[in-house]
């Protein structure tokens, strides 16, 4: 595996093949043990978690009817907010994964679970599920990193461009789930390539602007229109908790994808790649969050994005508790288990967002007291004329 030989440092130098094969196997071995354990317990699990958010959202809402009322329009938004939280994280993307198709309840089964997001369950399961989760890190396969919007690593070519980044990356995360929906449906490459009339596409289009119609009626239309009167406050709470919700989302995604220290792969790594190697990339290539129990849940389990990375289609529920085996396996090899809390894991990735938006070494020589000016200087040079950028080269080649 060479997909980390351009790296000052290797961190899978010391492994043998017959070190990465006996990886892949031992992990096989934890994934079996889960699927040969899945019960009742489990079932009871999802089950309690779809009964507590039905009962959240609908006691949420209600309580927004009186929003008018200050402490109401708080405690409701509140609600609402952890309601949609719980529903994508949680329930929704796990859902999708099928990692509860095994109970056969067509109630709650990715071929028929339809989510409280803009994206289509159908577009986001090709997108996620059967791209990301295969090309894991693998820059110009793995659209999830950085989400075609970012420069993702220091060997990727720097253009003034990439100035914007950390100001597009905020407003992605603030309307993620918009964000999901142009990501699935590859509409950056398909303007580019200008087949935007292309039946294929248009009917995909059509089935995102469906989705997202149904949503701006439940929540900007028929739900305020319930409230009469605090109609605007309630439309308010709606935004706000599906901000919050958003901006909840990316950070989870980013912290398990983005920090300082993950491991990001070439093209040509992943050729013949085995089992094993496949493993490795997703033990690498991801993070976790460390946490309460409560965290875990909010996180969707992704707070476990190794475990989840690992096995993608075991019961989320599960990954605490295998947890500590892929942990030790960490150690015995040798490889860094990387986890942290939360706001340490979000400031890191945000630091690499950052990091890279400018040219390679730039930040490194940067101190935060002079960083802002030393931006909006930046950036006035590669919106200069001639004379301006040719400075901008020199400064750069120095």
């Amino acid at each position: 595996m060479t997909a980390l030989q351009k790296k000052p440092v290797n961190p899978i130098a010391h492994l043998s093949a017959d070190d990465i094969e006996l990886i892949g196997k031992e992990l096989d071995e934890i994934r079996q043990g889960v699927i040969d354990g899945r019960g009742e317990a489990d079932a009871r699990y999802i089950r309690k978690v779809i009964d507590v958010h039905r009962k959240l959202e609908l006691g949420s809402r209600a309580v927004l009817l009186a929003s008018g009322f200050p402490p109401a329009w708080i405690v409701g938004t509140i609600g609402l907010s952890v309601a949609k939280i719980l529903e994508n994280m949680e329930i929704g993307h796990n859902i999708l994964h099928g990692q509860w198709d095994w109970m056969r309840d067509p109630k709650i089964h990715s071929t028929t679970w339809e989510w409280d997001m803009a994206s289509p369950a159908a577009q986001w399961k090709h997108s996620h599920n059967e791209l990301h989760h295969t090309y894991t890190n693998v820059i110009g396969k793995d659209n999830d990193l950085g989400y075609g919007i970012m420069r993702v690593d220091e060997d990727q070519p720097w253009h003034p461009f990439h100035l914007g980044q950390p100001v597009w990356s905020f407003i992605n995360a603030c309307f993620f789930e918009y964000g999901i929906a142009a990501y699935d449906l590859e509409l950056g490459a398909v303007i580019a390539k200008k087949q935007t009339k292309d039946p294929e596409f248009r009917a995909r289009a059509k089935a995102v602007l469906r989705k997202i119609g149904k949503q701006v009626a439940k929540d900007y239309v028929a739900h305020p229109l319930l409230s009469g009167p605090n109609f605007v406050s309630t439309l308010a709470a709606n935004f706000t908790a599906n901000i919050v919700r958003n901006l909840w989302s990316n950070s989870v995604i980013l912290c398990g994808h983005f920090p300082e220290g993950v491991e990001t792969f070439e093209k040509k790594s992943i050729d013949g790649e085995t089992r094993g190697e496949w493993y490795l990339r997703q033990m690498l290539g991801s993070a976790n969050i460390s946490g309460s129990k409560a965290m875990h849940i909010l996180t969707g389990n992704l707070s476990h994005q190794i475990e989840h990375h690992l096995f993608p289609d075991l019961p989320s529920n599960r990954y605490a508790e295998i947890a500590p085996r892929i942990r030790d396996l960490f150690d015995r090899y040798g490889l860094n288990y990387h986890s942290a809390p939360l706001p340490k894991q979000v400031a890191s990735a945000w630091h690499k967002i950052i990091r890279l938006s400018l040219p390679n070494g730039w930040l490194e020589r940067t101190t935060p007291r002079n960083l802002p000016s030393q931006l909006v200087t930046l950036y006035k040079m590669t919106t200069g004329g001639p004379k301006v950028r040719r400075r901008l080269q020199r400064l750069l080649a120095a």
